[in-house]
């Protein structure tokens, strides 16, 4: 069986890789000041990380930002918190396509609002999130650093422990996109 499972996700990500390449993404950072929308694919395994999401949403939303979630959680039924959370939208495992491929309106919507900034938060590294992350029109992608970086969606990866500490992951992130000159971005690129 897992053969099976493990020869359909080499298919969406053969199909991942076909459409990815007729997508030109140019990183754009103009200072974390300027951010005024966060997209963040999640990996919803552990409901307890919830709360370390709704704190750093209240946070971002202090500071004039606002925030969108976007979870798989591997069950068929969502636990309650996830329900009726008005910055989270939460798939499941049965809400993919035979390849894996999120298969829902509020993925796809989420893959194409041009958020300024993207977070991605996939320890386990679950292909329909990583679906989300290569297909977001994004302007700046952050995500963990992988085995093979060449093949990665994301303009800025941090490198962490497993297990990965969502509240220690966030913060890095801030760090680091606050010591990061825009100046010096517009030159790199």
């Amino acid at each position: 069986m897992e053969f099976f499972r493990n020869l359909r996700i080499k298919a969406g990500r053969s199909m991942l890789a076909k459409r990815y390449s007729k997508i030109l993404h140019k990183p754009s950072y103009k200072g974390f000041g300027s951010i005024k929308g966060i997209g963040i694919v999640w990996d919803a395994t552990n409901p307890e990380e919830l709360a370390v999401l709704a704190k750093f949403h209240q946070k971002m939303s202090e500071a004039g930002k606002q925030v969108r979630v976007i979870g798989l959680f591997p069950g068929k039924v969502l636990p309650d918190q996830y329900v009726g959370n008005r910055f989270m939208v939460c798939l499941k495992n049965n809400e993919t396509d035979f390849f894996y491929r999120p298969d829902t309106i509020e993925a796809e919507a989420f893959m194409k609002e041009k958020f300024d900034l993207l977070i991605d938060i996939n320890p386990r590294d679950h292909f329909p999130l990583f679906y989300i992350s290569s297909l977001s029109k994004a302007s700046l992608k952050v995500g963990l650093a992988g085995n093979d970086p060449g093949t990665s969606p994301f303009d800025l990866m941090i490198s962490m422990r497993n297990p990965v500490n969502v509240d220690k992951y966030l913060e890095q992130v801030l760090l680091y996109l606050e010591m990061i000159n825009p100046e010096t971005v517009k030159k790199a690129v």
